[in-house]
C-alpha cells in the first residue's frame, strides 16, 4: 500500500507542475507592443526637436509623424486586443489543466499497471540471497536439464573411423580397467557428440587414476557436462570443477566456469569476485579473458560494485603483501603507536584490497592473524566471518584461512 501511495503522490506532484505552468498568470508581464510604444513616442519627440532646429522641413516632419502615428495605432491595437482577451480563455485553460493533471495521474498508473509488476512484493537483500540459495540448492541435475533440451545430433563417422571406434568400445568393455583405453574412448566419444559415453569413460579415467588424478582430468569431465548441457553448469559439472580446484586451488578455467555457474544462480557478487580476479591475473591472450571482459562491467553493476575493467594489455596489479610471521611476532613488542603505524603501513592496504577484489586464502589468513597479534580481535573476527562466506564453496581454502583465525583466537 505504501508503494501505491508514493507513486500516486509523485504522479500528483508532476501533474501539479504542469497545471501550474498552464494557470500561471502572465498579465503582469509587459506586452512587447508596450516597448514599441515607448520607442515611437521617443521618435515623435525627436521629430519635434528636429523640426524646431530646422533639421526637418514641415512636409517631411508631417510624413514622419504620420508613419510613426500609424505604428502607434497598430501597437495600441495589439495591447487592447491582449487586454480584452486576458480573461477570455480562462475557462478553457482550467479545463485543459484539469484534463492534463488527470491524464498524467491516470496515464502513469495505467502504464505501470500494464508494464510494471504491481503485485510484486518487496524483495530485501537478505530475501533475494535466500531465494538465490534455494534456487542453487534445487537446480536441476544434468539428466533433468538434458531432458528439457532437444536432442543433440551426433556425428556420423566414415566407415573406417567407425570401425576403429567399435573396436575401441569392444576392447574397453572387455577390459574396463584399461586406463589408456578409457582415455581414448572419452576423447573419441566426445568428438562424435556421444557425451553420455564420453562422460562415463572420463569418470572411469578418474576412478582408475585414483589419488593421482589431475586437475585436468576433473576439468575434462566438467567440460563434457557443460558442453552436453549447452552451457548449463549442473551439480555434476560443479562437483567436477571443485575436484579440479581441490587439486589446483587457483585453476583459472575452473574458476571461470564457477563464475558462470554463480551468474546462472543469481549470485553476480560471487561471479564478480572470481572473474575480476581472473581478469587482473591475465594473461590477456588466455581464452577465458575475452568472455570475462565482455561481461565483467555488467556483472559488477549487478553485484552493486563500482568497477572499471583494466585496459587490455595493462599489467596485472601486484598483490599487496600482508604482514609476515616475523612482523606479527615483533608487533607484540611494539608500543601502541608503533603498532598503529604498522597497521597503517602493512595491513590497511591488504584489508582494503581483500574487501574489494578478494585475494588468496593465505592472504586472508595472514590478515586475520595480524589483527589478532595486534590485539584487534573484533576486526579479526569480522574478517574471519567474511572469509567463511567468501570461501564457503572451497573447504580446502577455508581451512587455510582457519589457521590464521586459530592464531588470532577467533576461529570459534
Amino acid at each position: 500500500m505504501l508503494f501505491w501511495i508514493i507513486c500516486t503522490a509523485l504522479a500528483l506532484f508532476v501533474a501539479a507542475l504542469f497545471v501550474l505552468a498552464l494557470l500561471r498568470g502572465r498579465a503582469e508581464a509587459e506586452h512587447p507592443a508596450e516597448y514599441d510604444l515607448r520607442i515611437y513616442r521617443d521618435q515623435l519627440r525627436e521629430v519635434e526637436r528636429d523640426l524646431a532646429r530646422g533639421v526637418l522641413g514641415p512636409e517631411e516632419a508631417e510624413r514622419t509623424r504620420a508613419e510613426v502615428g500609424r505604428r502607434v495605432l497598430a501597437a495600441n491595437a495589439q495591447i487592447e486586443t491582449a487586454a480584452q482577451g486576458t480573461d477570455q480563455p480562462r475557462g478553457l485553460t482550467l479545463g485543459v489543466a484539469a484534463l492534463t493533471g488527470a491524464a498524467i495521474v491516470a496515464g502513469g498508473l495505467a502504464l505501470y499497471t500494464a508494464l510494471g509488476t504491481p503485485g510484486q512484493g518487496d524483495l530485501p537483500h537478505a530475501a533475494r540471497l535466500a531465494a538465490a540459495e534455494a534456487a542453487y540448492e534445487s537446480r536441476p541435475s544434468q539428466a533433468d536439464y538434458l531432458a528439457r533440451l532437444p536432442a543433440m545430433p551426433s556425428t556420423e563417422p566414415d566407415a573406417e573411423y567407425a570401425a576403429l571406434i567399435e573396436r575401441l568400445r569392444t576392447a574397453v568393455s572387455e577390459n574396463p580397467d584399461d586406463l589408456q583405453g578409457q582415455t581414448l574412448l572419452a576423447t573419441n566419444e566426445a568428438r562424435l557428440g556421444n557425451f553420455d559415453a564420453a562422460r562415463a569413460a572420463q569418470r572411469a579415467v578418474i576412478r582408475l587414476r585414483g589419488s593421482e588424478a589431475t586437475a585436468e582430468d576433473y576439468l575434462t569431465l566438467a567440460q563434457l557436462n557443460v558442453s552436453q548441457a549447452q552451457g548449463y553448469i549442473s551439480p555434476e559439472a560443479e562437483a567436477a570443477l571443485r575436484g579440479a580446484l581441490d587439486i589446483t586451488g587457483d585453476h583459472p578455467v575452473a574458476r571461470f566456469f564457477l563464475g558462470q555457474m554463480w551468474l546462472q544462480n543469481d549470485r553476480p557478487d560471487r561471479a564478480f569476485r572470481l572473474w575480476s580476479r581472473l581478469l587482473s591475473e591475465g594473461p590477456e591472450d588466455a581464452p577465458w579473458i575475452a568472455p570475462i571482459r565482455d561481461q565483467i562491467e555488467d556483472v559488477a553493476w549487478l553485484a552493486g560494485v563500482e568497477y572499471t575493467a583494466p585496459e587490455p594489455g595493462s599489467a596485472a596489479p601486484r598483490a599487496l603483501p600482508g604482514p609476515s610471521a616475523e612482523d606479527i611476532e615483533n608487533a607484540g613488542e611494539m608500543t601502541p603507536q608503533e603498532r598503529m603505524e604498522m597497521v597503517r603501513g602493512m595491513v590497511e592496504g591488504l584489508s582494503q584490497r581483500l574487501a574489494t577484489e578478494g585475494g588468496t586464502p593465505e592472504e586472508w589468513s595472514r590478515l586475520i592473524a595480524a589483527y589478532g597479534a595486534l590485539g584487534n580481535s573484533g576486526q579479526a573476527a569480522a574478517i574471519w566471518r567474511e572469509a567463511q562466506r567468501v570461501f564457503a564453496e572451497r573447504p580446502d581454502a577455508l581451512e587455510t584461512v582457519r589457521r590464521g583465525a586459530q592464531r588470532a583466537g577467533v576461529d570459534q
